[in-house]
Formats: C-alpha cells, structure tokens, sequence
C-alpha cells in the first residue's frame, strides 16, 4: 500500500481506511458499508501482494458530510 500522508488527513473527520479480505466482494462489501454512513471517495479495484493471501482496498472518508445515497 502507498504511504498516508499529511493532505489524506488534514482535517479532523477525514479518515483513510485500509481493508485486509479474503476476496474482492468482501472488501468491496465493506466498503459499501462504509458508505452508507458518511461520504467516502470509493476506490474501484482491490491490490494484491505476492505470495500473500487475501487482497487490499483503500478508501477515503469524510465524516463530516453526509452520504450521497
């Protein structure tokens, strides 16, 4: 994963939330989740590390607005 950095957080109630599943519809499903209960910049595919199991989604949130459901 990319390193977080200070523009990712400049503010409080932003947050970058990294998800560790075991498949893509899991880690997108939680995402999902997510999304119902604040404003989240999605992301659109999950990374997968080598030799490691399972995949990776990082995702963008912004608890100070609400979501565009």
């Amino acid at each position: 994963m990319k390193p977080i950095n200070d523009a990712h957080l400049a503010r409080p109630g932003l947050a970058v939330v990294d998800i560790a599943a075991a498949d893509d519809a899991t880690a997108f499903a939680l995402q999902h989740l997510l999304a119902a209960h604040c404003a989240i910049a999605p992301a659109d595919r999950t990374t997968r590390d080598p030799g490691e199991p399972g995949v990776r989604l990082r995702c963008y949130l912004d608890l100070r607005q609400q979501p565009d459901i």
